[in-house]
């Protein structure tokens, strides 16, 4: 961070900017509490509604976001796999990657040919703390890129910066090919019947491999300026190998996705989030999410901190019923869903498009409102028409 000329703020090294980012996240967290990992389906949703403030500072600071809503008095919106589904989902991917991944190169590269693999390298990726873990795949991907050959690591730890604060990812696995190309995989439980899959999971699962794909990159910016001019330069692919069982079957079946329409929206969505440290300083003093502070305490803090809902957060947030409630208190248009509150320009409560359609507030020139006034008009017509039909029925 360099100092803008004729400023006298003083500059904050980096190293010490992210200690104190840190200190400050946990002492909203509590000191007690045990900070929830940012992984790839929270950065998704996270991605998909990048206006959120509340959601980005409590995922930052790792804010066990389902507890909080018991703590506040609402119910936790429940979602995610159950035990069995995960159960099933380990031992089918416990299976792709047997005798060192050989279905999994032969799934590879019966999808994008080249070289016919050979055995793979499956390096030992244990370090201490994601920290670690993440700076020993880095060195991993390095080397596997300057071997040139086949190389599997079985679920590597990526770091990627959202909002400030480092984010630590564990895709289920990723191959390095012997011409440098960098493939995520993406294993999944559900089935592919016909070639073909659940286009509703199929989508969730290419974004979540798109916040994969964005960590890699970054990855590869690194290992790219490092390498010697005798090592193959690394290419992130933007189709994911998605594996899911074939049919009614437990064998594996794999199909490339294309992920750069996802990769795109969720890189330009991630760099829209308003960096944690300025959200957390515009909390009032000695806030905290601390579960043991009284509810109306609580309730304060969470609600100092500005958020935007939508329906699409029943199925993606913890906190989405307390919001909601909080929604429709304030009369707000987000609770009818994003594309209705686009539309109504600026009008942001259904009080004002309920009195811009009557004609008794909004400019007529606005186009937001005249549509409101044809559409108030054209209603009234049909039900003066329904009226008279029925009267002459009786």
């Amino acid at each position: 961070m360099s100092e803008s000329q004729g400023s006298a703020r003083p500059t904050t090294p980096p190293r010490e900017r992210a200690t104190a980012i840190r200190q400050r996240l946990a002492e909203l967290r509590g000191p007690t509490a045990v900070p929830r990992p940012l992984d790839a389906r929270a950065l998704a949703a996270l991605a998909a509604n990048p206006g959120c403030r509340r959601r980005a500072l409590l995922d930052g600071a790792g804010v066990d976001k389902g507890a909080l809503a018991e703590a506040l008095g609402s119910p936790s919106a429940a979602f995610g796999q159950s035990q069995f589904a995960i159960a099933r989902g380990n031992t089918f991917e416990a299976r792709v990657k047997s005798d060192g991944g050989t279905e999994l190169l032969r799934l590879l590269h019966e999808r994008t040919g080249g070289e016919p693999p050979k055995d793979a390298v499956v390096p030992d990726l244990a370090a201490a703390g994601p920290e670690g873990r993440a700076a020993r795949t880095a060195l991993a991907l390095r080397e596997a890129t300057a071997s040139g050959g086949w190389t599997l690591l079985d679920h590597p730890m990526l770091a990627l910066e959202v909002a400030g604060s480092p984010a630590y990812l564990e895709p289920d696995a990723v191959v390095i090919a012997p011409d440098g190309r960098w493939t995520v995989v993406e294993i999944k439980s559900f089935p592919m019947i016909d070639a073909a899959a659940d286009p509703s999971k199929v989508g969730a699962a290419a974004r979540q491999a798109a916040v994969y794909v964005l960590a890699l990159e970054r990855v590869a910016g690194l290992v790219a300026g490092a390498r010697d001019a005798a090592s193959p330069a690394p290419a992130v692919a933007h189709s994911v190998l998605l594996v899911c069982p074939k049919d009614f079957s437990n064998l594996p079946t794999a199909s490339l996705v294309d992920v750069r329409k996802q990769l795109s929206v969720t890189r330009r969505q991630l760099a829209r989030l308003t960096r944690i440290e300025e959200i957390a300083d515009a909390l009032p003093p000695g806030a905290s999410f601390a579960l043991d502070r009284p509810a109306t305490e609580l309730t304060d803090t969470v609600e100092s901190v500005p958020a935007t809902y939508a329906p699409e957060c029943l199925a993606a947030c913890e906190l989405a019923f307390h919001c909601r409630d909080r929604a429709r208190s304030l009369d707000a248009v987000t609770a009818l869903g994003r594309g209705l509150r686009a539309e109504l320009g600026g009008l942001t409560s259904v009080g004002a498009v309920l009195d811009a359609a009557r004609g008794h507030a909004g400019d007529a020139a606005d186009p937001a409102v005249a549509a409101l006034r044809r559409a108030a008009a054209l209603r009234a017509e049909a039900l003066e028409g329904a009226a008279a039909g029925g009267a002459v029925c009786r």
